[in-house]
């Protein structure tokens, strides 16, 4: 049955982001495995009486049930997965921000009501290693290069656009309309070959892997969301500033 059918029962969900609707209401932007991304409208769930309020929180897996046509269906019920008992446990304090980072490139990035479930399992597998203390740059790089793979905007990290091979001891410059080009060794903004073969094998552990990785996939993601600001980077971006004045 479709997202916009007459009843889903109990598909497997993240809350993504909500927003006030009424006096009591919300409008709920969820992340469904089976489903997709859609809007969901929820009578009555903000206020101490609400049994769904501590339900309804972010970073959690989630059963979800809604009903109704059309493109936001009326939520009709949420309850915690029951097979992932330790998705209730939070974020580490250090990762929250990371998490709603994650959430805004799912937002903006994913179609409403186009099933994505191997986006849905990077995105579920990344906050479940998140709490149970991964090492959060990795998780934050690798989410990135998966969601980009699924997007169809994935970085081939192991060739040239010519076809010849990425060498470690080389250096390459990536341009998302041309892929990676050979580099000199001291031109600004290239890459080592050992970053880019150790991105395709999904490793990155040392830090000048993951500072290369970061700003590799920054130039991928940002043809994708096509000049659009992130929320979340500008707060990063603030925050950043705060504790390092000029």
């Amino acid at each position: 049955m479709s997202a916009a059918g007459s009843a889903v029962e109990l598909t497997p969900g993240y809350l993504l982001h909500h927003q006030a609707w009424r006096d009591t209401g919300r409008v709920l932007e969820v992340l469904t495995r089976d489903y997709g991304r859609l809007s969901l409208f929820a009578r009555g769930v903000r206020g101490p009486k609400s049994r769904l309020a501590g339900v309804l929180q972010p970073f959690t897996p989630l059963l979800l049930s809604w009903r109704g046509k059309g493109e936001a269906p009326w939520l009709t019920g949420a309850e915690y997965d029951p097979q992932q008992p330790q998705g209730v446990a939070p974020l580490p304090p250090a990762c929250i921000l990371s998490g709603y980072y994650l959430s805004e490139l799912v937002l903006t990035l994913t179609a409403r009501h186009d099933p994505q479930p191997d986006i849905y399992e990077h995105y579920d597998a990344t906050l479940r290693r998140l709490k149970d203390g991964a090492a959060l740059e990795r998780e934050l790089r690798l989410f990135e290069k998966r969601l980009l793979d699924a997007l169809g905007y994935g970085i081939d990290a192991v060739s040239l656009a010519s076809g010849d091979p990425i060498e470690d001891g080389k250096y390459y410059h990536y341009r998302p309309a041309e892929g990676l080009q050979e580099a000199v060794a001291d031109s600004p903004g290239r890459i080592a070959g050992a970053t880019l073969r150790s991105l395709a094998a999904e490793q990155l552990h040392e830090p000048a892997e993951l500072e290369q990785a970061r700003l590799l996939l920054r130039v991928a993601l940002g043809q994708c969301l096509e000049g659009r600001t992130l929320k979340t980077r500008k707060v990063a971006r603030s925050l950043w500033q705060m504790r390092h004045p000029a």
